[in-house]
């Protein structure tokens, strides 16, 4: 198993980078953008914004702005280590949804949303209007609703493969309202030549017939897991690696039963680490050991070969460590043996 996956994105890298980039204008204001059906303008880079989702806090922190994050809300795994200190300096409002009150407490310039289900339509939070009305604006991750329907499914149904260009849509965006626009295109171009880098180590196995399961997390130990649906993010994953996904559901993490799995066969059980403990299968120990003394899982040849990869579980959703999930995985798939 792999060590916690770092973004490697120092701040060296990041003057070199933008030395070779051509100098960019400033975002000329008032910004106006389409964002998830809703039109959010911006007068003038906001003083301060509050997160709601963990790829936010994360880009917000690879972009420089730290200092400008007052809150931060929805943790499932410890920030990235380069973040740490500067991490421990943000008032985390809540490790999973932040009050309503608690948000608008800190008066933000902006609120910035990982997931529509927090803040949207039917936001367990708040709606967007209910910002709005408050003079706040927000703006969410266009990975949450580019291509994807969040009214069906319990966290929605993808209605094309995701692509990486939604999380670069992200980065670009939250630099353009923050007037670093030179920032988000370094930091884009280093994930995209990280990205074609993974890739292309993959394609040299020249996999035809491997396969994988992406298992996020279960309601209760024993019962039928969560796992990724054939159209986000970790498909995109297996589709570039050369893997087919066993999942053929177009949901985010539909429920499927293990005897389904099971039969499948997957070559490669990827499971996720985190930091939350809502569910007992949120601890990766735990999915581990299940999978070994489980009838049903015990028997797939995954499990029997230690063909079984930890990732971090933010990773599995969009963010900017979908590039380092790739590359752990590319760089796991060669000891495995699989053709």
């Amino acid at each position: 198993m792999l060590s916690r996956m770092t973004l490697r994105l120092g701040a060296a890298s990041l003057l070199a980078l933008s030395a070779a980039l051509p100098a960019l204008s400033e975002t000329s204001y008032p910004l106006v953008l389409e964002n998830c059906g809703v039109s959010v303008s911006f007068d003038k880079a906001p003083e301060s914004a509050v997160t709601v989702g963990q790829a936010t806090t994360e880009i917000l922190y690879s972009l420089g702005l730290g200092d400008k994050v007052a809150g931060t809300s929805v943790w499932f795994t410890p920030v990235l280590p380069e973040f740490h200190d500067l991490n421990e300096g943000v008032e985390r409002l809540a490790d999973n949804d932040p009050s309503f009150e608690s948000v608008v407490a800190k008066r933000p310039g902006v609120v910035t949303v990982q997931y529509e289900w927090h803040i949207g339509a039917q936001g367990i939070v708040a709606t967007r209007e209910q910002f709005a009305d408050l003079g706040i604006p927000t703006w969410t991750m266009p990975t949450d609703c580019v291509a994807k329907d969040n009214t069906q499914g319990s966290d929605g149904t993808r209605l094309e493969m995701f692509s990486m260009d939604s999380l670069y849509q992200s980065i670009t965006e939250l630099a353009a309202i923050f007037d670093v626009s030179d920032r988000g295109e370094t930091l884009v171009a280093d994930l995209k030549a990280r990205e074609a880098a993974a890739v292309a180590a993959a394609q040299a196995l020249d996999l035809q017939e491997a396969s994988a399961v992406f298992w996020f997390s279960s309601a209760e130990m024993d019962i039928d897991p969560y796992v990724a649906g054939r159209k986000g993010p970790p498909a995109w994953m297996m589709q570039s690696l050369g893997l087919k996904n066993v999942i053929e559901s177009d949901e985010e993490w539909p429920v499927v039963s293990w005897e389904t799995i099971a039969r499948a066969n997957p070559s490669v059980i990827v499971i996720a680490r985190m930091e939350r403990r809502r569910f007992e299968a949120d601890d990766y120990e735990k999915k581990l050991e299940f999978l070994k003394s489980d009838p049903v899982t015990s028997q797939m040849d995954a499990v029997k070969e230690g063909r079984i990869v930890v990732i971090d579980a933010h990773a599995m959703d969009p963010s900017i460590r979908n590039v380092g999930a790739l590359e752990e995985l590319a760089a796991a798939l060669p000891a495995f043996g699989l053709k």
